[in-house]
């Protein structure tokens, strides 16, 4: 039987066999290459598609975001398009980046973000914003005002224009009622332009009440020395004898309380001297607030060292005053008020150089002590807003004169007058 079926079994040719092989190998070989272009075309467009996706996130960030972002947007743009350009090929078209090129350009990039953009002088000055030529002087007490009210009363006579000022006050109220600050308001406008007017008071919006923006104009002090200063000056004997003679009913202070000194008030953690941040409390006229002359007559101006009081206070002088000078820097300040008022100031530099030793003796304490650093920086650690805000203004000032682009205006390199004499007149005040 087994011999039947070895009879009827098929043979196959050999080269057939080797055939069906040679397909079947074929076959194989042609699936792996075809599946390895698939993927390699795949992952192109992968990176493609994320690139893409980068790109047009980048682009909605640069509509919604453009103001904030402008340079950074710019770079990454610029990262995700040659990231399409390399993965589409357009990229071998382009020459290839040298490292002295991208030298060369980063050079010129961090002379561009660095160079100063002065803003021209026009942008600065609020005198011609003013509706009449009245200038309005809310003095800020403590700042040399006494001299500047002095300087303000002989430019009159020189430039021909009226000099009044407030009356001497048994009680000098700075913040307004609306109705008062209308008042106000209507008394300063008044006069017959070109007049001037001096006043310790806040800051009052005259168009707020139906009358002419005056030209606003003030003078700031470092923070610490204005406070001590102040401290000082309500101890003074002969401040004491002023006003007595003014007012002859009024009560003489305590003793323990004329002699105590600055130093000791600080150290021992005096109510006077503690200087908390929120404090609303008015004390002896209590003027560690120099923010308020310029925020105004608000709730919100009252809060001591307060963020709020801050930003009103930096919006007002931005918007409103013409020139905020810096007692430290007497001479920026009589340039600039010379400069951008000059209806008022013509000759306020040579007049008040000229007349120096007469300007000195004016509103000088004898009885103030020297206050050790150690102390000034105790009482530092909670002036940080109102420091910020003297900083702001002394800016500020310096950016007007840098604005007139004059090389005969030298600017200070220290926020200290190199002028001795001048600075212990100064700290005597």
């Amino acid at each position: 039987m087994d011999h039947i079926f070895r009879q009827r079994r098929i043979s196959v040719p050999k080269r057939t066999s080797e055939l069906v092989a040679l397909v079947a190998v074929s076959c194989t070989l042609f699936l792996f290459l075809h599946t390895r272009d698939l993927s390699t075309k795949l992952q192109r467009m992968q990176r493609l598609n994320d690139d893409v996706t980068a790109f047009n996130h980048l682009t909605d960030r640069i509509q919604t975001d453009r103001a904030e972002h402008a340079y950074a947007s710019a770079q990454e743009y610029k990262e995700a398009l040659e990231a399409i350009r390399r993965n589409t090929g357009a990229e071998r078209s382009r020459p290839q980046r040298t490292l002295e090129s991208e030298i060369t350009r980063s050079e010129e990039v961090d002379q561009e973000l660095h160079e100063e953009v002065l803003p021209d002088p026009w942008e600065l000055n609020n005198t011609a914003r003013a509706d009449v030529e009245l200038l309005f002087f809310n003095r800020v007490p403590k700042v040399g005002s006494q001299t500047f009210m002095e300087l303000l009363r002989r430019l009159s006579i020189r430039n021909q224009f009226g000099f009044h000022r407030d009356a001497v006050q048994r009680v000098e109220t700075i913040r307004l009622a609306p109705a008062d600050q209308q008042v106000l308001a209507g008394l300063v406008s008044a006069h017959t332009p070109p007049a001037s007017y001096i006043k310790h008071v806040c800051y009052t919006n005259f168009t707020r009440y139906g009358y002419p923006s005056p030209i606003y104009v003030n003078v700031v002090r470092d923070p610490v020395e204005r406070v001590i200063s102040w401290y000082y000056y309500v101890r003074a004997p002969w401040y004491y004898v002023e006003r007595k003679r003014a007012f002859p009913d009024l009560p003489l202070p305590d003793p323990a309380w004329l002699k105590k000194d600055f130093e000791t008030c600080v150290l021992s953690g005096d109510r006077e001297c503690r200087y908390l941040e929120g404090e609303t409390h008015e004390g002896i006229g209590d003027h560690r607030r120099q923010t308020l002359f310029f925020c105004g007559h608000d709730p919100q101006c009252t809060p001591f060292n307060s963020l709020e009081a801050l930003q009103r206070a930096k919006r007002v002088v931005e918007q409103q005053y013409a020139v905020v000078g810096v007692l430290e820097d007497m001479n920026s300040t009589l340039i600039a008020l010379e400069r951008y008022i000059p209806r008022f100031f013509t000759g306020a530099l040579r007049m008040y150089w000229e007349e120096l030793n007469k300007f000195n003796r004016i509103n000088r304490n004898a009885f103030k002590p020297p206050v050790s650093e150690a102390v000034k920086q105790i009482v530092r650690a909670n002036f940080t807003r109102e420091i910020e805000f003297y900083e702001f203004c002394k800016q500020r000032l310096h950016m007007q004169l840098k604005a007139l682009k004059d090389s005969l205006i030298t600017l200070p390199e220290s926020p200290v007058t190199t002028n001795r004499r001048i600075e212990t007149n100064y700290n005597s005040l």
